[in-house]
């Protein structure tokens, strides 16, 4: 290693030996001897872990230097609160990550975080994938955040834990447990963090049991953006229904002392609360981040001088606990031993291969006997007696979702869907029109118009054991909230190694071709955000009976798999009922019975035998493909048409399967040009069975939506298909 103790260390034990110490807070007989000392300990070693991460980066060991210096109070925080609340820590919470430890006989806190700088394969959170505070047995979900982007997803385990006692739903977390989530002072300002700190005081004020305490790591800058003085306090102190404690997180008494009355206020109310806790900022952001930059010499010494660990050490020596000479023994001590660990981590397996790296981004299976039993016909016919005169009947695609929301409803006791309008209103399309009359207001669940709060409730409940339905109302408002399904429900099976799962159905009305409504924020063609999301499925059902197949499979996945399901459902075909003319009837679908066997994952969906041509496509180009193979048709050509239906992953072996000879193929994709699905479907084909086919593809062109008629001069139609088609059958190329 490339030195014994970092020049800091140096300098700070000096400071000790010359008895340069602060005035010792009073502690007011807020902590013993011995819980002062243990506190003490965890803020100590949390500093050595900080200073040992930055000796082995030098020797090309660590990569990844962001540290915890200077907010080491939170390890009081850590002590007012129990092993068993789930707590999702900002990356400066290192102390009290090994507070929390010492709840917890026989853990291995330094080892475990060591292996972790080290990037270890034997990381017992993350598996080498990345430096994370996180941990099963300690309730540490595992988070990378650096934007707040986790804070909506614990206030959705505040409300999932409150939940989970109103259902007598047995969760991950007790009844009784709080939900905490720290974050920075510039992370306040996010987006994120103040929608779903708006959202958990939109609960609270209703009276609907919320019980999770933000905690506020007020350093006073952002990197190197200052943040104004007293902005944290006038932010967070007049928010209705949320209650405000303050602490100096440089008094260790004082920090315990009100986190213990935050945390005991949030048990006993259920309520939310925040604890500003003031800290300081010591060695910079992170890595080679040169302070000198943008803050002055002045300030830099001043927050030096309020360093917690430097009035720590006060603390213990005017208690006696230690005089200067005894402290910095015990100091030296405890560096030596965090160097012979992280001489052990360092030489620990790496991740060698892809195989291992990809290994977690699909959860592990469930056993699937331990799925629930599909309801008898007497408990069916009771539930779709509101309903009775359009049973039997053949229904369009919104009709048919409904039914099988409310089958998968009974079946699957945990199954709680959450979005904007979808209770008594039954959403705008009334697909879950009926359900909150059927299964209630604690499953089916009205929310604030905040989709990065309604997709973080989502996730908390999921984590706490239930199978989360969030509705999305319209695929372009999911764009202000992806990084809640790309950064945090899709990675936390990856950065915990498996061992944390959000199983989620998400359900996004979406794609083109409204007639009367739209502009492109309604009538919006492109799903291109999910698409490189590693692990999450993305079906699209286009007609009725495969909605009901389809979104019996995503809970199945969900349930069995814990996979995050998109089921994205086309606006255009919800209530479509004919194919070729009006009153044909050709787009309505028996309701499939709940005994008929789930497609595999990836089958398409085959319409036709026919050989010269196969047309490949989904959703509204699926039903406009369906329209041209009838024009087809008629001028004497037998061509298939298949319906993708399982948009991410493509699972091309199952496509060409299903083309049986045919060797010219013509891609219908409503999406744009760039950046659509028939990219990677025409490169996959390419790539996998060169010279196999002839492909053409056609597609939306690369323009957002307009309103009105307008629309359909950029979007695929049955007669441009047919042209194309025509053409290809022809032996034209263009």
């Amino acid at each position: 290693m490339a030195a014994a103790m970092h020049p800091w260390l140096g300098d700070f034990i000096q400071r000790i030996e010359r008895q340069e110490l602060p005035h010792a807070q009073a502690a007011g007989g807020v902590l013993s001897d011995a819980d002062l000392v243990e506190l003490f300990d965890s803020q100590l070693a949390s500093r050595l872990l900080d200073l040992q991460s930055r000796l082995m980066q030098a020797a090309g060991q660590s990569f990844y230097t962001i540290g915890s210096s200077g907010h080491e109070a939170n390890a009081a925080v850590a002590k007012a609160m129990r092993v068993s609340d789930p707590a999702f820590l900002h990356y400066r919470s290192g102390a009290f990550f090994l507070q929390r430890a010492k709840q917890k006989p026989g853990t291995t806190p330094l080892y475990d975080m060591l292996l972790s700088f080290a990037a270890s394969s034997d990381d017992p959170i993350s598996g080498g994938r990345h430096k994370v505070l996180g941990s099963l047995e300690l309730h540490i979900p595992p988070q990378t955040s650096t934007i707040a982007s986790h804070v909506p997803k614990a206030m959705g385990t505040a409300f999932a834990i409150g939940l989970s006692k109103r259902l007598q739903h047995q969760g991950t977390w007790p009844h009784d447990a709080i939900a905490m989530c720290s974050f920075g002072d510039a992370s306040a300002n996010h987006s994120t963090a103040l929608g779903a700190i708006n959202s958990a005081s939109w609960a609270a004020y209703q009276q609907i049991p919320m019980p999770l305490l933000f905690v506020c790591e007020d350093n006073g800058l952002g990197i190197s953006t200052h943040t104004p003085q007293g902005w944290i306090q006038q932010q967070l102190s007049q928010r209705p229904a949320l209650k405000y404690f303050f602490a100096d997180g440089s008094n260790l008494a004082e920090t315990y002392l009100v986190a213990q009355q935050a945390a005991d206020y949030v048990r006993q109310k259920r309520k939310p609360a925040i604890l500003h806790l003031r800290t300081i900022r010591l060695f910079g952001h992170a890595g080679a981040d040169a302070e000198v930059a943008y803050r002055s010499k002045q300030e830099i010494a001043l927050d030096a001088e309020r360093d917690p660990l430097l009035h720590s050490c006060a603390a213990v020596i005017a208690r006696g606990l230690f005089d200067s000479e005894s402290l910095v023994t015990h100091i030296r001590r405890q560096q030596q031993r965090m160097v012979r660990i992280a001489n052990q981590a360092a030489q620990q397996p790496k991740l060698t291969s892809a195989t291992d790296v990809m290994r977690s981004i699909v959860p592990p299976k469930k056993d699937p006997s331990t799925l629930p039993a599909v309801p008898d016909a007497t408990r069916r016919e009771g539930l779709f007696k509101w309903d009775k005169h359009n049973v039997g009947k053949p229904q369009h695609l919104a009709k048919l979702l409904n039914w099988a929301l409310h089958d998968l409803m009974a079946q699957y006791g945990s199954i709680v869907m959450c979005g904007e309008d979808i209770a008594k209103k039954g959403g705008v399309y009334h697909v879950t029109q009926h359900l909150m009359e059927a299964f209630g207001p604690n499953r089916v669940l009205n929310t604030v118009l905040d989709e990065q709060s309604i997709l973080g409730l989502a996730i908390g409940m999921a984590q706490q054991g239930f199978i989360a339905m969030p509705e999305i109302q319209f695929l372009a408002y999911v764009h202000n909230a992806e990084d809640q399904i790309r950064g945090e429900a899709a990675t936390l099976s990856f950065f915990s190694d498996g061992q944390y799962t959000n199983p989620m159905v998400i359900r996004i009305a979406g794609l083109a071709y409204q007639r009367g409504f739209g502009g492109h924020f309604h009538n919006d063609n492109s799903f291109a955000v999910f698409r490189d999301i590693p692990g999450v499925i993305v079906l699209c059902p286009s007609n009725g009976a495969d909605g009901a197949l389809l979104m019996r499979q995503a809970v199945q996945l969900a349930a069995a798999e814990q996979r995050v399901v998109i089921m994205l459902e086309p606006i255009a075909l919800y209530m479509a009922r004919d194919l070729h003319q009006e009153g044909d009837a050709g787009w309505l679908s028996h309701y499939p019975d709940v005994t008929t066997p789930l497609p595999e994952l990836g089958e398409p969906a085959v319409y036709g035998d026919g050989e010269e041509l196969a047309i490949i496509s989904y959703g509204n180009g699926y039903y406009l493909s369906r329209q041209a193979e009838k024009q087809l048709a008629d001028a004497g050509h037998r061509v298939r048409v298949l319906d993708i239906r399982c948009l991410v992953p493509l699972h091309v072996d199952k496509i060409v399967a299903a083309l049986g000879n045919s060797k010219k193929l013509l891609i219908v994709d409503e999406c744009r040009r760039r950046g659509s699905l028939s990219e990677e479907l025409i490169t996959a084909l390419h790539e996998d069975y060169p010279g196999h086919f002839s492909i053409q593809r056609l597609t939306a062109e690369d323009s957002f939506i307009p309103l009105g008629k307008a629309a359909y001069t950029v979007l695929p139609s049955r007669d441009g298909i047919t042209e194309k088609a025509m053409m290809m059958l022809r032996g034209g190329q263009s």
